[in-house]
């Protein structure tokens, strides 16, 4: 479309990275399952290797299809440019890869994802020698006073996951630009069709594609939006792989040649190149399909969520719900804020019986799917303290929303009143 910027979310979902193609006519975006692409001549090839022409070369660094996918979450969130990996996770070490090197810092939200904590607590620091300090997402003075010289980034999820905690990303943001740091949201569980982070001040967004973009479980991918807000020149002292002369091509400074669109280039000519995480076209694909559903499927992610949610809430096997959709949560202001009021599909509940009576309801549950994912068109459930977040120590998992009490639960699609009756009949063995 020549102007995405005018249409509706739901309209870009669907038409933008792909119209008809001009040879053959096909409406939908083709699976370019190739590993390399022809030169014109030997000109062309040189200058797409130099980065002074775009184009394809290796389904490593670019491929159409992916491509495509790149686009139309370019824009859906609003920014200049993104990068497609080949999972949340990979997303998230492109683009820290990018911006930190041995003995840096990030602050980092204390309400992750389970592999998220350990990845950032353990991995980056033994693996990298990228430190971290965590704070609670919804306190912006506490993200400020972790932050030292070393720091290079600010990372928080917009709804957390397993906890459904709203961060208060414009606080974030004031705090990450007083400091000239990147804010980068991990915008997986609200989506663009609840929260555009960039609106709010955020620099950076990634995503588990895997989830509720793609929306049926079927394909593994991650993603990086470049918001295209943030001076890197300014900052060169800090960023010298962005806004200083780059010895892998010809001495240039990414930040000066690509302008805002610095951080998306860099990602798929130095990142994808070097890291090898790329996202494979025929998951782009699916992820790319399954877009053009995304405001149908969410609506009634969240519709049905809060009706659950509030049935669990007046439940006497139930002792408490952390869903920020519902009035009473101490988040739903948050929400009302940044999520138009909406809670998302995702939110944990803790029952009177403990640890036993999680994993009994997980055993005997029906239409509920026990496994580690959420964003499925079915629902799925998980007991967090055995499972996701069993690497932590109870402290850990208290923090990160994952007691052992608790479960998770991911509401899909299904008909809200099958899934009530599952519950109650579920519960009523524990």
């Amino acid at each position: 479309m020549s102007d995405d910027k005018k249409y509706g979310l739901e309209t870009v979902s669907i038409h933008t990275g792909c119209g008809p193609c001009p040879e053959t006519g096909a409406r939908t975006i083709p699976i370019h399952q190739t590993t390399a692409f022809t030169f014109k001549d030997a000109e062309h090839g040189a200058n797409l290797f130099a980065l002074k022409e775009a184009g394809y070369v290796y389904s490593r660094l670019t491929n159409p299809t992916v491509g495509a996918l790149e686009e139309k979450l370019t824009a859906l969130e609003g920014g200049s440019g993104a990068t497609c990996a080949a999972s949340g996770h990979g997303a998230q070490l492109l683009v820290l890869s990018a911006l930190m090197s041995p003995g840096d810092h990030v602050v980092n939200s204390c309400k992750l994802y389970g592999g998220s904590v350990n990845q950032f607590a353990q991995i980056f620091p033994d693996m990298f020698g990228w430190q971290n300090t965590t704070f609670n997402p919804d306190n912006a003075e506490e993200a400020r006073a972790a932050i030292t010289p070393k720091t290079k980034a600010i990372f928080v999820e917009s709804l957390s996951n397993p906890e459904g905690v709203v961060a208060d990303i414009e606080g974030l943001a004031a705090v990450a630009n007083e400091a000239g740091i990147p804010l980068i949201v991990d915008n997986t569980m609200a989506t663009p069709y609840l929260c555009k982070p960039l609106q709010h001040g955020a620099h950076i967004v990634t995503y588990s594609t895997t989830k509720f973009l793609s929306g049926h479980g079927n394909a593994m991918g991650g993603a990086v939006v470049d918001g295209g807000n943030f001076d890197w020149l300014k900052q060169a002292g800090k960023f010298p792989r962005l806004a200083k002369a780059n010895p892998n091509y010809n001495n240039i400074i990414f930040a000066e040649s690509f302008g805002n669109m610095a951080l998306a280039i860099h990602n798929h000519a130095v990142g994808l190149r070097d890291l090898g995480i790329n996202q494979q076209p025929f998951n782009a694909y699916l992820t790319f399909i399954g877009l053009e559903t995304l405001s149908l499927r969410m609506q009634k992610h969240c519709d049905n969520a809060l009706t659950i949610a509030k049935h669990l809430e007046a439940h006497d096997k139930v002792a408490w719900v952390s869903y920020a959709g519902l009035e009473s949560s101490k988040h739903h202001a948050a929400a009302k804020k940044y999520t138009n009021g909406e809670g998302g599909a995702v939110f944990t509940f803790a029952l009177k019986g403990g640890y036993d009576a999680c994993v009994t309801v997980v055993k005997e549950l029906e239409l509920f799917s026990h496994l580690a994912n959420i964003g499925d068109t079915r629902s799925l459930v998980i007991h967090p303290a055995s499972t996701t977040h069993s690497q932590l120590d109870s402290d850990g998992r208290a923090k990160a929303g994952a007691g052992d009490d608790v479960l998770r639960v991911s509401i899909g699609i299904e008909t809200v009143e099958d899934l009530i009756a599952d519950i109650d009949a579920t519960l009523a063995k524990v």
